[in-house]
């Protein structure tokens, strides 16, 4: 009886029911452990040489991206210093003297000066001077078309004295002369000004400022300079304060080397020396 119940004892003993089994790690663990392994591959690969050899390549290419960067903004930075400076190293002298609502003025900055000024803005100093007359009457100017004229010229004295880069003032100067009988209306002005980002009221301030006086007081100092160089001609373009040519009656006169704006632009460049860094 005692050997059947031993035989009928089960070979395992039986587990307890109750008994819970090692949890399985989560997913957030798992990726613990990748995480622990990855940082430790790496930190082995680096102390190889191959590792060794990978760190410096990428610190060399870094390196030469920061630098090629560096060079890049330097450039960029210059450029805009040198077109924007009024008077720098090494540039050409160049001058339009004109009067506002003359059609000659209008043949000689859109003929010859603008197609010049977009290929050697920044090499020039480049201003417009004024013709006309000191007089004893009135506000004490007189122009050759009338006081119409002499207001004209004195809005353009205004843009550049308040938006001193050629490239914006020239600008409103040409879209004036484009349309030189309609000078000075308002419509015009607010047009031009409009056009090349100009404050039509900063203008007309500059106009009235001190009861009138600042803007004559420029338009004097302009007909004064004007005067002392001998100039009588509008249009008469100098480089290097030297005569270049002329235009007037609808003609070309006094070339120097021919009339187009290439020829001017030819001039420039025989003249013009660059800065040197003993310069900067």
């Amino acid at each position: 009886m005692a050997s059947d119940q031993v035989e009928k004892q089960p070979l395992l003993e039986a587990q307890n029911p109750t008994d819970e089994s090692t949890p399985e790690p989560t997913l957030a663990e798992l990726q613990q452990n990748v995480y622990k392994a990855q940082r430790a591959y790496m930190r082995a690969w680096s102390r190889s040489t191959s590792g060794k050899w990978h760190k410096r390549i990428i610190f060399g290419v870094t390196g030469l991206l920061v630098f090629c960067m560096v060079a890049m903004m330097s450039l960029i930075a210059s450029d805009f210093w040198l077109d924007d400076e009024p008077y720098s190293s090494g540039r050409v002298p160049l001058e339009a003297f004109i009067m506002s609502k003359c059609p000659d003025a209008r043949d000689c900055l859109h003929d010859m000066i603008l197609p010049a000024m977009q290929n050697v803005s920044h090499k020039v100093d480049f201003q417009l001077s004024y013709i006309g007359s000191i007089t004893h009457e009135d506000d004490g100017v007189a122009c050759k078309h009338g006081p119409s004229e002499c207001l004209g010229n004195m809005l353009e004295l205004c843009a550049a004295h308040h938006y001193p880069n050629p490239k914006i003032y020239l600008g409103f100067t040409m879209c004036m002369s484009n349309q030189y009988d309609d000078i000075p209306s308002k419509e015009l002005v607010e047009e031009c000004a409009l056009e090349h980002g100009m404050s039509f009221d900063k203008l007309h301030d500059c106009t009235t400022a001190e009861d009138g006086s600042f803007s004559v007081d420029m338009l004097r100092t302009s007909f004064n300079r004007t005067a002392a160089l001998g100039i009588e001609k509008s249009c008469t373009v100098t480089v290097g304060n030297e005569i270049f040519a002329v235009r007037d009656g609808g003609e070309w006169k006094d070339l120097r080397n021919g009339s187009s704006a290439a020829s001017l632009v030819d001039e420039v460049i025989r003249l013009y020396q660059p800065p040197s860094y003993a310069d900067w």
